[in-house]
């Protein structure tokens, strides 16, 4: 960990730039939420890009509470061993939400729920189904923990027919114990695996990693081997930045020519819809990825 709260985060290189300024859509956004007691993931996991995604109209949605049961050392959501219940107007409020900001492409994701016996499945399935009832043709992407393998658990929200089922990796087989809590590196795999299953590969299935975090870039081409293998076809790359000094130490920028060359890897071994970039997040231009493809470089800060 870092000595010191004043270089947790060495100064930002010039490829790393958010742009888009906070405006009236924010304050749109803001009061939405507020009016729905909704949590997003932009605000609890201090997401650089939030200003933009809330400029845009756009927002991912994290049910299920604002305290996880997890406590890694990455992320800069709460944690708590015993979160309050599930509120039961959560998924309505937030398919309420979705339909007054207009959204075609929500993306729902949430805490992890290890003290639920279903992991917070049935909470998943509802807010989807609550939403493709609200929403006519609405698609909804959902970034779930791994429901600690819970198959049950997986197939109902499967069954709730998300329009891409995403679980993250987060990071290399080697840091993994390190950095993130209770998660195991071949569970998660197991847990793209076994989604492609469930439905054939009807539902895309998605993953994403963190870079410079201290991995190797021979480490990195690995878990994108790794994670293509379960069948997965969408993947995500991004940037690491700590949210504070208490969390894991940046090792490293990671240049827009060695984004540019993962990206390029992953497509070469056959994921059909990358993002990798110092700024792409699971959700950030989910819409974007799923309908092209890619996103583009001015989007994603390669310049």
């Amino acid at each position: 960990m870092n000595d010191s709260a004043h270089n947790f985060r060495p100064k930002l290189p010039p490829w790393i730039r958010v742009r888009v300024p906070c405006g009236a859509e924010r304050e749109h956004v803001e009061a939405l939420l507020k009016v729905n007691a909704l949590n997003t993931v932009c605000r609890g996991a201090q997401c650089p890009n939030l200003c933009e995604c809330w400029h845009r109209g756009t927002a991912a949605f994290m049910i299920l509470g604002n305290r996880c049961t997890r406590n890694c050392k990455f992320c800069a959501v709460g944690h708590v061993e015993k979160p309050l219940p599930p509120d039961p107007a959560e998924p309505e409020n937030l398919a309420n939400a979705a339909a007054a900001m207009k959204l075609s492409f929500v993306v729902v994701t949430s805490v992890t729920r290890d003290d639920l016996p279903d992991g917070g499945s049935a909470h998943f399935a509802a807010t989807i189904r609550a939403l493709k009832a609200k929403i006519p043709g609405v698609k909804v992407e959902v970034l779930v923990p791994d429901f600690n393998l819970d198959l049950a658990a997986m197939k109902t929200v499967l069954d709730a027919e998300p329009d891409v089922y995403n679980h993250n990796v987060e990071t290399v087989e080697r840091l993994t114990p390190l950095i993130r809590s209770k998660a195991q590196y071949r569970r998660s795999l197991d847990v793209l695996r076994e989604a492609y299953k469930m439905t054939g590969g009807r539902i895309p299935v998605k993953s994403g990693i963190m870079v410079g975090l201290g991995e190797t870039d021979d480490e990195i081409r690995q878990t994108i081997r790794d994670i293509r293998d379960t069948g997965a076809e969408y993947l995500t790359v991004g940037q690491y930045l700590p949210p504070s000094a208490e969390h894991w130490k940046l090792e490293r920028y990671v240049t827009p020519e060695a984004f540019d060359a993962f990206g390029k890897y992953a497509r070469e071994i056959g994921f059909t819809h990358v993002a990798s970039g110092p700024l792409v997040r699971s959700s950030y231009y989910a819409d974007q990825l799923a309908d092209k493809g890619g996103i583009e470089k001015e989007v994603i800060g390669n310049q």
